[in-house]
This record gives C-alpha cells, sequence and structure tokens, in this order.
C-alpha cells in the first residue's frame, strides 16, 4: 500500500512540473509575441502577419508609418495575402490604411484574382464593396471567374456570376471560364455557368472541335441526370 501511494505521488509531482514547464514556456512564447509587436515590425515580418492574420502585427507596421502597399520580389502585397487566406478583417484594416486594391503582382493579379484563388469570398465582398472590378484580366488574360473555376470554389463562382461578372471572357488561349471547368472536369460549376447562360458555341485557340464537344455532352449528361434527379431514380449531391 505504501508503495502504491509513493508511486502517485510521484506521478503528481511529474504531472506538476510538466505543467509548470508548459506554462512557464507559454508566458515565455506570450512575451516574446509582446516584445515582437511593441518593437518595430520588419516588412517581411508585415506580410506575414497579414497572411497568418495577425492583426496585432499588421497594426502596428501600419501605425508606425509602413507602407500599405509593402510588397516582396513578386510584387505581392499584404492585401494579396491577406485576400487569398480570407482575412476578412485584415483586409478592411489594410485598405482603411491606404492599400491600392488594384496593386498588380508580377503576373498583374490583383487581390481579387488572390479572392477567388483562395475561395475566400468574405475578402471578396469586402473587395467588391470598396470598388473592386471583378472583371479585372492579369497578364494571361484570366479574369477571377477563370480563377474560381480552375480553383475549384463553386459558391464563389456562383457569387461572381450573380455579380454580374463577364461570363464569356476569354483567356490568351481563348478559353472561357466553361472551357476550363468542362477540362478540370469541375462538374458543380460546369452547371453553374451553363444554367447562366454561357456560350456553348465559343471556341477556343487549340482543341475547338474536342472541347465544343465535351461541353455538349456535359450538358446532355447534366440534363438526363437532372431528370432522372427529378423522378428520384439517382441521386445529385455530387452536383448541388
Amino acid at each position: 500500500f505504501l508503495m502504491q501511494a509513493e508511486e502517485r505521488v510521484r506521478k503528481i509531482s511529474s504531472d506538476l512540473r510538466l505543467c509548470t514547464k508548459k506554462k512557464i514556456k507559454n508566458k515565455t512564447a506570450a512575451s516574446k509575441d509582446l516584445l515582437d509587436i511593441l518593437g518595430p515590425v520588419e516588412p517581411d515580418d508585415f506580410l506575414k502577419a497579414a497572411a497568418q492574420g495577425k492583426m496585432e502585427a499588421v497594426e502596428k507596421f501600419l501605425g508606425d508609418g509602413g507602407d500599405p502597399n509593402t510588397c516582396d520580389e513578386f510584387r505581392k502585397t499584404a492585401l494579396h495575402r491577406a485576400a487569398l487566406e480570407n482575412h476578412a478583417k485584415i483586409v478592411e484594416e489594410l485598405l482603411d490604411k491606404g492599400a491600392d486594391i488594384n496593386f498588380k503582382d508580377r503576373l498583374d493579379c490583383r487581390a481579387v484574382h488572390w479572392a477567388c484563388r483562395g475561395g475566400s469570398l468574405s475578402a471578396l465582398k469586402i473587395l467588391q464593396d470598396r470598388g473592386a472590378d471583378i472583371n479585372v484580366r492579369d497578364k494571361l488574360l484570366s479574369s477571377p471567374l477563370h480563377v474560381a473555376t480552375r480553383t475549384g470554389h463553386s459558391d464563389v463562382v456562383q457569387h461572381l456570376l450573380a455579380s454580374g461578372i463577364n461570363i464569356n471572357a476569354k483567356d490568351w488561349e481563348g478559353d472561357t471560364a466553361l472551357h476550363d471547368a468542362v477540362r478540370l472536369n469541375r462538374y458543380k460549376i460546369v452547371k453553374l455557368l451553363i444554367l447562366a447562360g454561357a456560350n456553348m458555341q465559343i471556341k477556343n485557340a487549340v482543341t475547338t472541335e474536342q472541347v465544343k464537344q465535351w461541353q455538349f455532352d456535359t450538358k446532355e449528361t447534366l440534363e438526363k441526370l437532372e431528370q432522372m434527379r427529378e423522378v428520384g431514380l439517382v441521386e445529385m449531391h455530387w452536383i448541388h
């Protein structure tokens, strides 16, 4: 009995030591973060903070007179990074402090492109409310709709369509969002685009007839599946 009691005491003491060490470690880390924020925030740390959602560091950098349009070697700004990661509050803070909503990176992508790439619907809506043009193009003539389609963010695609984006815009290869959706088997997005009135007659610069045929085949398949779903012969959770 005494041996068991001693073992329990040793275990409790060990657990207490571990808890104490963990608290000290957490306190030290918190103190370091506080010191980092109290001290000057470097441009690289500002960009990382925007991507990681660390508002305090972003506010400190801007409050100390830092340029809200600070960018890396690829001309990717804090606004681009925050939009990609859907840090809506940071997007608002950056815009409030003068971040250029139309700032282009080396590929001419703007914040709206990055928001669509990340599926960042909240950030995208803020950018639109602040006057961002959703029909802008990058160097490859890709629109935000192209980007959202390629990355498979159907909710963003649906929002862009409801916002009146040019559904038939072509990139430098002549591809529309529908070409991309069919090529990448984005079936839900294919349906959204077709129902929104995408032109299925548009030819691109390369596989014109083949892509056109894929589009018609896809439409026919979707219509048949929809008819089967309506009479209860098949479920289409994958397409809704």
